[in-house]
């Protein structure tokens, strides 16, 4: 879950679906990924077009309270996450709290997310989607510009 958040932070879609299983499932509220070619699909969408030695001083993501239960080659997690972003004067903001329910699976040696459900709270899944599209509307015109 460290190299998730560090993931994240770097706004790294690669590294980022390489932290999951073949058959893995992402679900937030209505919306379901299925595979790592949907689930990169996402994340692409989400980060920006980054040179190479990119940092972000922008966002970060911490998880907390994480309650495992291993079986076997299989475990199961429940988690919080709180999402921060720069604000006025620099200063981290949060901006979207909320639960993970995963479920890993142990492949090829090592542990992949099998299922990930982002359960958004503070705020819901409903009022934060409007953020989430209209990120999506600059990334999509910033790649169109780059294309140009």
């Amino acid at each position: 879950m460290i190299d998730y958040a560090a993931a994240l932070d770097a706004q790294d879609a690669d590294a980022y679906v390489a932290l999951f299983a073949q058959d893995a499932e992402w679900v937030n509220g209505g919306m379901v990924r299925k595979g790592k070619e949907e689930i990169r699909a996402l994340v692409a969408g989400l980060f920006p077009t980054r040179p190479d030695d990119f940092v972000n001083l922008e966002t970060f993501e911490i998880s907390f309270h994480p309650r495992i239960e291993l079986d076997g080659d299989r475990a199961t997690m429940r988690s919080g996450h709180l999402l921060f972003r720069r604000g006025p004067g620099g200063n981290p903001v949060p901006v979207l709290f909320g639960r993970y329910e995963d479920e890993f699976i142990r492949e090829d040696g090592a542990w992949k997310i099998l299922r990930r459900v982002d359960l958004p709270t503070i705020p819901t899944a409903e009022e934060y989607g409007p953020v989430i599209r209209a990120r999506q509307k600059i990334q999509e015109q910033h790649i169109r510009g780059a294309r140009s």
